[in-house]
C-alpha cells in the first residue's frame, strides 16, 4: 500500500500564472519521500548524512494532468519499487482534493545507491532495501 502525504499548495510553490511551477512538483514529491522514509522508521537525518553513501536521482519523468493552485489541498502517494540490488524507482501520484478529488500529476524518479569513495554503485543499505521491497 502506498504511503500518503497531505499538503497544501503555498504561494512560493507557484509561478507568475498562479499555478505550481513545474520543478516544484519534484520538490513536493521529495518532501513526501522523506516523510515516507521517516514513517517507515528510517532516521532521515542519518540517512541523508551518511558519509560514504548517496542515493541520487538518476532519471526522472513527469506527466502534468491539471494545474494546482495556491490553497489547493493535495495528497501525494509514494510507491517505491525495486529495480536492481543498487537501484529503485518511486512512483508518485498527486491528487487535488478540493473541490473534488482529481489526479493532477504523475511523477517517477529512479535512484542509484552510490559510494562517494569508490564512485560506483553499491547495494542499497538494508533499511532502505526493506522500505523499497515493502512498497
Amino acid at each position: 500500500m502506498p504511503f500518503a502525504y497531505l499538503r497544501t499548495i503555498h504561494f512560493p510553490d507557484t509561478d507568475a500564472a498562479g499555478v505550481v511551477f513545474f520543478p516544484n512538483y519534484f520538490a513536493m514529491c521529495h518532501e513526501a519521500y522523506e516523510e515516507a522514509l521517516a514513517a517507515a522508521g528510517l532516521n532521515v537525518a542519518e540517512f541523508f548524512s551518511a558519509h560514504d553513501l548517496v542515493v541520487p536521482v538518476a532519471k526522472s519523468s513527469a506527466d502534468y494532468l491539471r494545474p494546482l493552485r495556491v490553497g489547493d489541498r493535495i495528497r501525494i502517494t509514494v510507491r517505491p519499487e525495486p529495480l536492481t540490488e543498487n537501484s529503485f524507482a518511486i512512483a508518485y501520484e498527486l491528487f487535488r482534493l478540493n473541490p473534488v478529488e482529481k489526479l493532477a500529476a504523475r511523477l517517477r524518479t529512479e535512484h542509484v545507491s552510490t559510494s562517494l569513495k569508490l564512485r560506483e554503485r553499491v547495494p542499497l543499505p538494508p533499511a532502505l532495501a526493506a522500505w523499497v521491497r515493502q512498497g
